[in-house]
């Protein structure tokens, strides 16, 4: 069942409430011999968390879905875990994969903007919105939102996949990048792929999109073909790069990501 984004709860759930309880980029988990679960009311009861302080984020499978941040005096009862979000991803339904993304957003978000940005004092959650207001400057924060560019870059039946310092051993995927103010998506791909290694893209085309909480990006996924130039790497941002066919592609990145689904979609019309 599809996850239903919302910010003001109904007056009854037909099912307990669940929580996403975040720590950084951590998610409580219930870990059942069969399958991991996020953790309901019943299950957290034990832990006196102060759930008013938690945020509303939408309903799944009719279950009122909460975010909330895991106090770090708090310790962790057996019967639960704490898990990444990477690795929660691999666990859980794509409904279940959007309201963690949304969970951890919205908690990274109330930490990050308890005091207003411009004049230094306390903010307030405002109750009909999801923002933030300075009482004594006015200012509002909303939720924020980093938008990526992410390319998957296609030369005669070959894609462009590389490695950054930071990838798991062995790991390559396509090439992304944040986009800079004043730059249109295109003009963005341009620029990264050319800072990035180095040549020179064209036919730029729209993809797909994908929540990303890392910590609060949107993946704007496109398609490139190759132009001109060789291939220079930096050895900072990028310490590896080649062309590969898709029966030659190496480790890549998990099924959850769009990266994979834009390499997947390479391979499977090679």
């Amino acid at each position: 069942m599809a996850f239903i984004p919302a910010t003001t709860p109904p007056e009854d759930c037909l099912k307990q409430n669940v929580y996403f309880i975040i720590k950084d980029q951590n998610i409580i988990i219930v870990s059942d011999p069969d399958r991991h679960r996020i953790p309901t009311e019943n299950e957290i009861s034990v832990l006196n968390l102060n759930i008013e302080k938690s945020h509303f984020i939408g309903l799944w499978n009719d279950h009122c879905c909460y975010a909330l941040e895991w106090p770090t005096h708090l310790t962790l009862p057996a019967s639960l875990e704490f898990t990444t979000l990477r690795e929660a991803f691999n666990y859980f339904s794509s409904a279940e994969i959007q309201a963690i993304s949304i969970a951890s957003q919205i908690v990274t978000w109330d930490k990050t903007f308890r005091f207003c940005g411009q004049c230094g004092q306390p903010t307030t959650e405002l109750a009909d919105e999801r923002a933030k207001a300075c009482r004594s400057c006015g200012l509002t924060n909303y939720p924020r939102l980093s938008p990526s560019i992410i390319v998957s870059v296609i030369k005669d039946r070959s894609i462009l996949l590389a490695r950054s310092p930071r990838f798991l051993n062995g790991m390559h995927s396509i090439l992304a990048g944040f986009v800079e103010p004043g730059e249109t998506l295109e003009e963005c791909v341009q620029r990264e792929i050319k800072e990035e290694v180095g040549i020179e893209v064209e036919n730029i085309r729209y993809f797909g999109s994908q929540n990303w909480p890392f910590p609060h990006s949107m993946m704007i996924g496109f398609t490139a073909d190759y132009s001109r130039g060789e291939i220079t790497i930096d050895n900072k941002e990028i310490i590896a790069a080649q062309w590969f066919k898709a029966d030659e592609v190496p480790r890549l990145p998990g099924s959850y990501s769009i990266a994979r689904k834009m390499i997947d979609c390479f391979i499977n019309d090679s």
